[in-house]
């Protein structure tokens, strides 16, 4: 079986050999005093990532949409009302769980490219003089768009009307790439998974959760059962988990995010930007659209590129998977066959950077998309710019 080491794809996400070695452990007794050592930091740990000092952490053996799940279930009940904005394919499904539990949604509808709308959130929260709208949801970074959202703008409209409604804001694809600040932004539910910048594999979802919102889950009417965190609490606190765990995952998240403050956390996110950066300069210099039109609403963690009219987002992921190897994410629903999309996050640097670049430059020629040569040397020129700043200071 042919394998693609390594995906350039929005996540999951390379799995560095630290954190395979790290994850490949002999099974323990998760009914022992030792499983606290591993899950204690753990938890610690995410909540440190999240810029966070008192907010509770619960790791569920899960990916992050049920780490969403999570989150309603355990702050709402039957006909409550949402606000949440649809601009793009994760927002959309978070819109569509919310429904089939039987919440009512008011949705705004946002083009596919653009970032949450805060002012209209603000218009919307201020006329709701009897606070009907119990929680907004917010996705930080809309995987299928290559858009980041101001978190911190949606936390302003809602202090703004003095609204009580919940903050809850998906991090599935930021944490550990995009600073994300839980207690500053006045987020009462973070929510987010192990497979993308935090380099793992998936099957681990994180609630990060304010008191708020835990004062809000003793009367919540939704059901739950799995995904509770009453059923969680208590027995995390003495070092145990209520079910069987994800040990081995565990001691991975452990040691990914050891490396994440070996490396600084600050420069994790400096590298993403200049990696998001230099993959648009190579876009822009192809002649290509990037879809995201607002330069400081682009993601740090991937970037997705418009194919012109006329001419196939899929055939030319097939020709370049076929022909290199290497594989890019596709288009979703709305943007299907009409985008692909560059993962450049988690476990990546600029050499892996040049030659992703590169490899859809080649892909691009064998698949007769019209451009211009020259989007690597672009991004050089872009990857360049540290060290010649390093240079001129020394």
């Amino acid at each position: 079986m042919s394998f693609q080491n390594p995906v350039f794809i929005p996540g999951p996400t390379n799995i560095p050999e630290a954190l395979h070695k790290a994850c490949d452990m002999p099974t323990i007794d998760h009914r022992s005093p030792l499983f606290g050592q591993i899950l204690h930091p753990a938890r610690d740990g995410v909540r440190k990532v999240l810029k966070s000092e008192n907010a509770e952490v619960f790791i569920f053996p899960s990916t992050g949409t049920g780490g969403r799940e999570t989150a309603l279930s355990n702050c709402l009940s039957a006909g409550d009302q949402i606000l949440a904005a649809r601009n793009g394919m994760f927002s959309h499904r978070w819109i569509d769980m919310c429904q089939r539990h039987g919440l009512e949604v008011q949705i705004v509808e946002t083009p596919w490219g653009d970032g949450l709308p805060a002012d209209l959130y603000a218009e919307i929260l201020a006329a709701d003089t009897q606070h009907q709208i119990k929680a907004v949801l917010a996705t930080h970074n809309e995987t299928a768009t290559g858009v980041k959202s101001d978190i911190a703008a949606v936390r302003r409209a809602l202090d703004a009307a003095g609204h009580p409604a919940l903050l809850m804001v998906d991090t599935i694809s930021s944490l550990a790439s995009v600073e994300f600040k839980h207690d500053e932004w006045g987020v009462d539910v973070t929510v987010s998974g192990s497979q993308k910048g935090l380099m793992l594999p998936p099957g681990l979802s994180f609630n990060a959760i304010s008191d708020k919102a835990m004062k809000a889950s003793e009367s919540a009417g939704l059901k739950r059962a799995y995904w509770s965190w009453a059923e969680m609490a208590g027995p995390n606190d003495t070092g145990y988990f209520p079910f069987t765990p994800a040990t081995n995952l565990l001691y991975g998240l452990n040691e990914a995010i050891d490396m994440l403050h070996e490396e600084g956390l600050d420069n994790v996110f400096a590298r993403h930007k200049r990696h998001g950066a230099a993959t648009r300069a190579a876009v822009e210099a192809w002649g290509l659209e990037v879809l995201c039109q607002v330069p400081e609403h682009r993601s740090p963690v991937l970037t997705a590129v418009m194919v012109p009219e006329g001419h196939s987002a899929d055939n030319f992921r097939a020709v370049t998977l076929r022909n290199y190897d290497m594989s890019l994410g596709n288009g979703l629903s709305k943007v299907a066959d009409r985008v692909f999309r560059i993962g450049h996050l988690g476990d990546f640097n600029d050499l892996m950077l040049c030659g992703t670049l590169s490899g859809v430059e080649m892909g691009l020629r064998d698949a007769g998309i019209p451009y211009r040569a020259g989007g690597v040397q672009a991004a050089l020129e872009v990857l360049g710019q540290k060290f010649d700043a390093a240079r001129a200071a020394a």
